[in-house]
């Protein structure tokens, strides 16, 4: 199925509006709230998602709504968007342009369209199932490394890793080397061929929504830890590999975690 183009230019809206209300809060002063799983959440972060929200109850008022900060709407709708304003809000309060807004699109609960927008850089990658994957409007395409010897491997944090810990470290044994920070910029990094390999687990439906789509638009892979493809009931131990083959080696390091 080709994805209709009102949900792409849609998707742009979205993009547009959340970097807007972001784009005055960065580097300023703010107050950090503590939400009850002792993450962050700013004024920014409530901002850009209500933002989005309002355009898409204006613009398709059918379709269900899964954000982070206001809940869900309609969430067994045949489309649902899926929206984190502010993925990576501890970057975004000390300053740090790695954070980036997550836009996904479920049809049926299955990813077909994610945007990772970095609204301070204005960088952005469109990824569509089956239709290819997008950085400021040019084809992007993954690296073809295929041997863990040269492959560079990511995580936004070794703290966030528990039964994937012993794995990582494993696997990190086998690569060029690894790199910590970074949240959903790294799947964008992966698309670019910047990097390789991401390991991660403990992620919510509106932390990888939107970057399925985009890992694989761009000829890379993005599954769980049983290589299994990543739907709305997914638990959120992700690996994102930039190809099939590169996918293939690192899962064995994976598969056994508990």
């Amino acid at each position: 199925m080709r994805l209709p183009d009102e949900m792409i230019a849609l998707a742009a809206q979205l993009a547009d509006a959340s970097a807007a209300a972001i784009r005055p809060y960065f580097r300023s002063p703010l107050a950090i709230d503590d939400k009850n799983d002792h993450s962050p959440v700013t004024i920014a972060d409530r901002e850009a998602e209500r933002v989005m929200r309002e355009l898409i109850q204006k613009i398709r008022p059918q379709d269900g709504i899964i954000g982070e900060e206001f809940g869900h709407e309609r969430e067994d709708a045949e489309w649902v968007w899926v929206l984190d304003p502010i993925d990576g809000t501890k970057s975004f309060t000390v300053g740090r342009a790695l954070f980036v807004t997550l836009i996904g699109l479920l049809h049926h609960g299955k990813p077909v369209l994610g945007i990772i927008n970095q609204p301070i850089q204005n960088e952005r990658w469109l990824g569509i199932t089956g239709q290819g994957a997008w950085f400021n409007g040019e084809p992007v395409v993954a690296n073809q490394i295929e041997q863990l010897q040269g492959a560079r491997l990511g995580t936004t944090g070794p703290q966030y890793l528990d039964a994937g810990a012993a794995g990582f470290a494993r696997l990190s044994e086998q690569c060029r080397f690894n790199t910590y920070g970074g949240d959903g910029y790294l799947y964008a990094q992966v698309a670019s061929g910047w990097l390789e390999l991401v390991v991660e687990e403990g992620l919510k439906l509106h932390d990888f929504a939107a970057l399925a789509p985009v890992v694989n638009g761009a000829g890379g892979r993005m599954t769980d830890w049983q290589g299994k493809a990543l739907d709305m009931h997914s638990e959120g131990r992700v690996l994102a590999a930039a190809n099939p083959i590169l996918h293939a080696a690192a899962l064995p390091f994976l598969l056994n975690a508990v």
